[in-house]
């Protein structure tokens, strides 16, 4: 019975956060009813159960809504159901990322391989792109620690290896690191390999 008390009280608090979050969705013409919230609350407690966590405070639905409202790939019709799986994404890579990533930055991750790499594709981020971040995060991978800057990392499966890093360094490096970074792998100008001068 306190089992089911505490559930009934945490998904009240995920509904009141999520619509409070309408305050800054609507910009982005994306407004979640009553009914809608309430489905994300029911969901975010199914995830928890599945994925065997538990959870203090508002959840991350809220943090979900502000992150992702932004985004070219969501509409009012995919809204409410994006959220629900972007919830259970969440939840999924945080237990299998064992918590060495904070939930800002494994929202922020999600979010910037959403738009970026894609292309709004829900199974695409789950089944592959977290699925590498992942790994390269059990196996001690610590780059995304080192900058601030957005665009700092990126999904390996779609880079070819070689690749072309956007500081203009050819790299063959298991996680593909963007942005200002003294960790590449292999350190070559796409200059210098361009005009024979490595």
């Amino acid at each position: 019975m306190t089992n089911n008390w505490l559930v009934i009280c945490q998904e009240q608090n995920i509904t009141t956060q999520v619509l409070q979050a309408n305050q800054h969705s609507q910009r982005f013409g994306l407004v979640l009813t009553e009914e809608d919230a309430k489905l994300i609350a029911r969901e975010s407690s199914r995830t928890l159960k599945e994925q065997m966590r538990v959870e203090f405070g508002p959840g991350i639905a809220q943090k979900i809504i502000y992150e992702f409202c932004n985004s070219a790939y969501l509409n009012p019709n995919n809204f409410t159901n994006s959220i629900i799986r972007l919830q259970e994404i969440f939840y999924l890579y945080k237990n299998e990322m064992e918590d060495e990533i904070t939930d800002d930055e494994l929202l922020h991750l999600m979010k910037e391989q959403f738009e970026n790499l894609c292309f709004g594709d829900l199974d695409y981020l789950e089944n592959t792109c977290l699925y590498n971040f992942a790994q390269a995060i059990q196996a001690g991978y610590q780059g995304y620690q080192t900058s601030d800057e957005p665009g700092e990392y990126a999904c390996r499966s779609l880079l070819p290896v070689p690749h072309l890093t956007t500081d203009g360094y050819v790299s063959a490096c298991d996680m593909a690191l963007f942005g200002k970074d003294n960790n590449h792998t292999c350190k070559y100008r796409s200059t210098e390999v361009i005009l024979g001068n490595s």
